[in-house]
């Protein structure tokens, strides 16, 4: 039917985790120089804390490809599956430790055999060690000695950055001011980012024509209103 609307395909844009891909910013520089001062670390153990979407995970596969480390999620962890993972120098990333559900033992048993085979742990979480529930003293002793690593929200011109990248990898040309528009009413995370791109696109698509500011304004009210999921 002549001017009906195209069925846009469900082939989701795949984030890359590649160095090059990383853009540095103010809330991420002192993180990032951390985790490439890497094996010069100032403890085996190092804590990197940040909100939902500000490059945690993209910090972890940056580290891993560096290191030839493992990653592994917190909620996978039990006490005796731990030590295989451990040998002799080598490195494992643990994300998404969260406060009210810390794999405690397994933590404990981890770090310790980290440190006998001279290897390195890379642990990710929302929140501080402050903020953990924790029951045991041993394992609140052997993180306070973590190297911490904080992420706080992209800047502005980080977000700019950040939204250029993702309409250029998929050869959407954007005007200026549709740019600066989403800046300014977008939610601050690089997850809202990619979730906002992707929308667009396929909004675009399916309408078969430019993204535009009127484009824009609905896809952000749709996502305000939970229509569109970020990807964590």
């Amino acid at each position: 039917m002549p001017g009906a609307p195209q069925l846009p395909l469900a082939l989701p844009h795949v984030p890359s985790y590649g160095r090059e891909d990383f853009m540095p910013g103010p809330s991420n520089s002192a993180a990032l120089r951390l985790i490439e001062s890497w094996p010069d670390w100032p403890s085996p153990v190092v804590l990197l804390v940040g909100p939902p979407g500000s490059g945690k995970t993209h910090l972890v596969h940056i580290w891993a490809a560096r290191a030839n480390a493992r990653i592994v999620q917190a909620a996978s962890l039990v006490t005796d599956n731990v030590m295989p993972w451990t040998p002799a120098g080598g490195a494992i990333a643990v994300e998404d430790v969260v406060p009210d559900a810390v794999p405690e033992a397994a933590l404990f048993h981890l770090i310790n055999g980290v440190r006998e085979v001279g290897g390195s742990l890379l642990i990710t979480s929302r929140s501080p060690i402050e903020d953990w529930s924790l029951a045991l003293p041993d394992v609140r002793s052997r993180l306070r000695f973590a190297a911490p690593a904080a992420l706080g929200a992209p800047d502005d011109e980080l977000l700019r950055q950040v939204l250029v990248k993702l309409f250029t990898d998929r050869q959407l040309v954007i005007e200026k001011p549709v740019i600066d528009y989403l800046i300014s009413r977008m939610e601050r995370s690089l997850s809202a980012a990619l979730a906002l791109v992707d929308a667009l696109d396929a909004e675009a698509l399916a309408a078969g024509r430019r993204i535009t500011r009127p484009m824009a304004s609905g896809i952000l009210a749709g996502m305000a209103d939970g229509e569109f999921a970020e990807r964590q």
